[in-house]
């Protein structure tokens, strides 16, 4: 584990953004639409960790283009009028940025939404990349997808930290060789969570950037 990082990769979805309740309507509009029986809303939030093309192929087999056209059209028609930063993820990308790490988002959220949501934030001078579903040969927690929001920077291992709320998120950085650092608590009914446990855990977003603060890397060679 690494207590002093040098570069900070986040996850968007729950970790940044305050997405459930959105993804859960283009959802259940999705499942609907589909002939299925909707997910509920605690259903949705155990079960949504893998990107569209990792999942859907599984939910909903021969049809499952069919079925991720519906949820983005559903989702896009929605998402930025809904959109609400997690209380404190402002401050601590500034921190991040102000303490000279390097910083990275990588999402399994549509690339072009993900990026679509960074701007409407105006986040986008926070991000040296901004990697989401699609972009890399394969999605997260595949290590292709650690490696593109990394790609250049010179960082690998445990001098880099992935910040997320799910265990898919904490398996991403095991994978990459990366450390897994959990924002919230463990959730007893994800099983990920055994196979990957996170190495730190913090509160919420303002006690992980005091932390990180206190780690600043004393190089300017990090963005």
């Amino acid at each position: 584990m690494s207590d002093a990082p040098r570069a900070v990769v986040f996850d968007w979805d729950n970790t940044l953004v305050d997405s459930w309740a959105t993804i859960h309507e283009a959802l259940v509009l999705t499942f609907t639409a589909m002939g299925r029986e909707p997910w509920s809303f605690a259903e949705t939030k155990l079960k949504v960790r893998q990107s569209l093309r990792d999942a859907f192929p599984v939910l909903f087999g021969d049809r499952w283009e069919e079925a991720r056209k519906l949820y983005l059209d559903s989702f896009t028609a929605i998402h930025l009028e809904r959109l609400t930063a997690v209380r404190g993820a402002e401050d601590l990308l500034k921190d991040v940025r102000t303490a000279g790490f390097y910083s990275a988002l990588l999402s399994n959220k549509t690339g072009r939404l993900l990026r679509r949501e960074v701007e409407h934030l105006g986040w986008g001078g926070y991000f040296t990349k901004l990697i989401g579903a699609g972009d890399a040969g394969a999605d997260k927690p595949d290590p292709l997808a650690m490696a593109m929001a990394l790609e250049g920077s010179g960082f690998a291992g445990n001098t880099v930290w992935y910040v997320g709320d799910t265990a898919i998120d904490m398996e991403c950085a095991a994978r990459a060789g990366c450390v897994g650092v959990l924002v919230g608590a463990v959730d007893p009914a994800d099983p990920g969570f055994v196979q990957y446990p996170p190495a730190q855990t913090f509160a919420d977003v303002t006690a992980l950037a005091r932390h990180l603060t206190a780690a600043a890397p004393r190089s300017s060679e990090t963005r």
